[in-house]
């Protein structure tokens, strides 16, 4: 699965797309995977993060549960900031 990372997950990871092979849900095995190649990855995203799987906003399918497939695309937005 290709996962795209945004604003300050790029500078954290030095990453802006990933392929990844295996996981089978977003939070139970996307995110430790990513934890797991970028200690500290999950310790980012507790400020608040979005996650899309192909462009559907987790919140709106089965949250941190959501399933994923092999051919799915996964964004990971920090939570954003300004005035």
């Amino acid at each position: 699965m290709l996962v795209k990372l945004f604003a300050t997950l790029i500078e954290f990871t030095g990453k802006r797309k990933l392929e990844i092979s295996g996981p089978k849900t977003v939070g139970g095995e996307l995110l430790d995977e990513l934890d797991r190649m970028f200690p500290g990855f999950k310790k980012e995203l507790e400020q608040g993060h979005i996650i899309l799987v192909n462009g559907k906003n987790i919140e709106h399918l089965q949250g941190l549960d959501t399933p994923l497939r092999e051919d799915d695309t996964i964004s990971i937005f920090p939570p954003a900031g300004g005035g």
